[in-house]
Formats: C-alpha cells, sequence, structure tokens
C-alpha cells in the first residue's frame, strides 16, 4: 500500500496550516477500483475536522472530449470504442485547470467540469472550487497524476481490487447509465476496461 494511504487523514490534515499553499494532491487507480469512494471518504473526515469546504474532492470525468469533439477525429468508431484513452481527454485543459486551482486560493471560484452520465458529455463549470478550500483532491486515471505532478503535488495511485471486480464495477456503472442491454452493455465495457489495463 502507498505509504499515503497508512494515514491519509492526519496527512492531509498537516497540509491545511494557515501558512500553507493550497495543496492539490491526485488519487489515481483503474477504473471500478475505489477511487471515487475513498475521495469522498477523505474529503469528509477533513471536513469534518476542519470545518466545511476545508477540502474537496473532484472527478476528471468532465475532461472527456465531448461526443461532438470524437465524431470529427480521424476514427470516431475507435474514439467512441476506446473513450476514457488518454487521446480522448482535454488534455490542456486538464494541466491548465489544477494551475488556475492553485493560483486563485484566497482570490475567487473555479469552476471546475463534470460529466452529466445520461447525455454522455461533459458540463463546464458543474462545481465550483471556493477561495477558502486549502486541499483539491482530483481523483481520475492516470491523467490526474501527470496534471498534479506538473504541480509538485502529492500522488496516490490506487489499485484495490483484482480485474474481474473491476470489470463488474464498470458494468454496472457504466451499463446502467449507458442504458445498454446486459450482454451488449458487457462486452463494451469489457473491452473498454481491457484496453484500459493492458
Amino acid at each position: 500500500m502507498p505509504p499515503f494511504l497508512n494515514d491519509p487523514i492526519q496527512r492531509l490534515l498537516a497540509r491545511l496550516t494557515p501558512s500553507a499553499p493550497r495543496a492539490l494532491v491526485a488519487l489515481a487507480g483503474l477504473p471500478g477500483s475505489g477511487k471515487s469512494t475513498l475521495a469522498a471518504h477523505l474529503a469528509a473526515e477533513v471536513n469534518a475536522a476542519m470545518g466545511p469546504d476545508a477540502m474537496v474532492a473532484l472527478g476528471m470525468d468532465g475532461f472527456h472530449l465531448p461526443k461532438a469533439a470524437l465524431r470529427q477525429m480521424p476514427d470516431p468508431e475507435a474514439a467512441f470504442a476506446r473513450r476514457g484513452a488518454p487521446w480522448t481527454f482535454d488534455a490542456p485543459a486538464l494541466v491548465a485547470r489544477p494551475r488556475e486551482l492553485k493560483d486563485a486560493v484566497g482570490r475567487a471560484p473555479v469552476g471546475w467540469p463534470g460529466f452529466k452520465h445520461e447525455i454522455g458529455d461533459p458540463i463546464e463549470d458543474a462545481v465550483f472550487v471556493g477561495p477558502e478550500t486549502r486541499v483539491v483532491l482530483v481523483e481520475g486515471l492516470d491523467r490526474a497524476v501527470n496534471a498534479v505532478i506538473c504541480m509538485k503535488d502529492s500522488v496516490i495511485d490506487v489499485c484495490l481490487n483484482d480485474r474481474h471486480t473491476l470489470i463488474e464495477r464498470c458494468f454496472d456503472r457504466r451499463g446502467t447509465c449507458l442504458g445498454l442491454f446486459a450482454e451488449a452493455g458487457k462486452v463494451r465495457v469489457e473491452g473498454l476496461s481491457v484496453a484500459l489495463l493492458v
């Protein structure tokens, strides 16, 4: 287990000294590995100890390229089939937004995109991070790690589940949201998960 996870709450609280700059923390892991659950738990514990909005947990799904952009790619079929691969994300925005978060602390709120599964597209400024927030945790795949490494902050690498569990979780989440038939959904999700796992 990564050292950060031995005592994550205390490590995060240690970053909340009055003179410390806003900390960006990346939580990276495979689809279905429990990143969102862990991120929400960490934020809730820190906020319980330090007050509301001391820490916020954000996902990176909002940096998916919209379907309209995927249709403009040289191979749209492959783009949709491999959605979630590094080249199907808005990489410049994913690098720029953490910098905005770092620079705006104490001055202004910063918008963060979300993802609306019902339509399968990102939503700009779905969440706003207030100027008072001192720790921002971004959870996602390796793009989250790469963006935060640029800021020289902490990285947590999480892989807490076996491959079968990961694929089953992906199917439950994506297959249901996309309204796919069971077998067709499973084939699509397993194919995507394997592509991301290898």
